[in-house]
């Protein structure tokens, strides 16, 4: 692997993918790359190739193993290490038996229910931001706070609480930002606060997750410990609004960089639930992608890799290959169907999906109906990404109306 490059590799702009995604799909679907620990993995850019590898046993989280790539300098890992604690290293019949348990409680009913909270709170942080004037940041104005509400509300998390959670999970999903002391440093504030909740939970139960949890955990005979508790509610915490407050950003960067998109908006709401997929699809700045460890010598590709690979598999350079989606350089509002894989396939898929989506089609919606004459502020080559994050994002999309 000599001579390996660097990963991830550089957009030419925010909305532009890297070339190399194209490149390595079509020359080297299975390509050698180092990381920013200076660590090499392998990089799969191949939509079949990541389908199978994301549904494979055989490829596990085990991203402790003494011979795995790290993926960062420092033993943040981000969500890939402490952000999930137990839940992410977990295979076969744990990890089903923590999916069911979790799914019971992270329901579609529920996140049906949420909905029309979730549209109250973007109205009122649309009003906010009109009244205080334009142009104006989507990003901090609407992005971030809606997610963080959203993620908080299903887990239980008092409203006076929540502006402390972007740091926390920043340094979670720091690569190069934040140096060990100060991950170390926000990691323990953020496990104290959860352990207080739970114990606050476990006190006074609420209509809500870490409630629900405890109740599960007391009846499992420790099988779902109070430790793999914590792990998950810090998890769905950061994941449940890191990703999702970068992704309304970014999606909207997308529709108005192009007012063709939004006009066709405007003039068909139908069009909003295949826009959004067609926005997680297109997404050229997803962040780092998922990392997995082989445990035994597989085929992929073509190629033998042996156990003891890392691989990454980049799920937004499989969905844009040609062989899957067609004219899939192009962005589509009604493309259907849309198998993309932005949140992942198989057992570790994401459980938040229908959360992330819910919140991404009411914020589309709602700026619709409010801001018809949306439009960016900045051309879309001046939007700038967040840098040194395993998860993508911009660090702000200007608009006026």
């Amino acid at each position: 692997m000599t001579g390996a490059p660097e990963y991830p590799f550089r957009n030419p702009t925010a909305l532009e993918p890297p070339p190399e995604w194209a490149e390595l799909r079509q020359g080297c679907p299975v390509a050698p790359i180092r990381l920013a620990s200076g660590d090499e993995a392998l990089l799969l850019t191949r939509y079949d190739d990541v389908r199978q590898v994301l549904s494979d046993p055989r490829f596990t989280r085990r991203l402790d193993a003494e011979d795995a790539a790290r993926v960062t300098a420092n033993e943040s890992g981000g969500v890939f290490g402490g952000a999930l604690s137990g839940a992410s290293t977990m295979s076969g019949e744990n990890h089903r038996a923590w999916r069911q348990l979790v799914g019971k409680a992270f329901t579609a009913k529920r996140v049906t229910a949420m909905q029309p909270r979730i549209q109250a709170i973007t109205e009122r942080l649309v009003d906010r931001m009109v009244a205080e004037g334009q142009p104006a940041d989507l990003v901090s104005s609407v992005g971030f706070p809606l997610p963080v509400w959203a993620i908080c509300d299903l887990l239980g998390v008092p409203d006076s609480d929540r502006d402390r959670f972007a740091y926390w999970s920043d340094t979670m999903l720091s690569m190069t930002r934040f140096t060990q002391e100060e991950i170390d440093a926000a990691q323990a504030e953020f496990d104290a606060y959860l352990i207080a909740l739970v114990e606050a939970k476990r006190a006074e139960p609420g209509d809500d997750l870490i409630s629900e949890l405890l109740v599960m955990v007391e009846g499992l005979d420790g099988r779902l410990t109070e430790q793999l508790l914590l792990g998950t509610a810090k998890g769905l915490l950061v994941a449940g609004h890191e990703t999702t407050a970068n992704m309304i950003g970014k999606m909207m960067s997308m529709l108005l960089s192009d007012p063709a998109r939004w006009q066709a908006l405007l003039a068909d709401r139908a069009l909003i639930r295949p826009a959004v997929e067609e926005s997680l699809r297109f997404d050229a700045n997803p962040g780092f992608g998922m990392p997995r460890y082989l445990s035994e010598e597989v085929e992929v590709g073509g190629e033998r890799l042996p156990g003891g690979t890392t691989v990454i598999c980049s799920m937004a350079a499989a969905n844009r290959d040609e062989r899957q989606f067609e004219r899939a350089a192009e962005m589509r509002l009604d493309r259907s169907p849309n198998p993309h894989v932005a949140f992942g396939v198989g057992p570790h898929s994401c459980l938040g999906q229908a959360l992330a989506r819910t919140e991404l089609q009411t914020v589309l919606k709602v700026l619709l109906d409010r801001l018809p004459t949306l439009e960016l502020a900045v051309p879309a080559t001046a939007l700038r990404r967040r840098e040194g994050l395993i998860v993508g994002g911009l660090e702000q999309v200007q608009v006026r109306w």
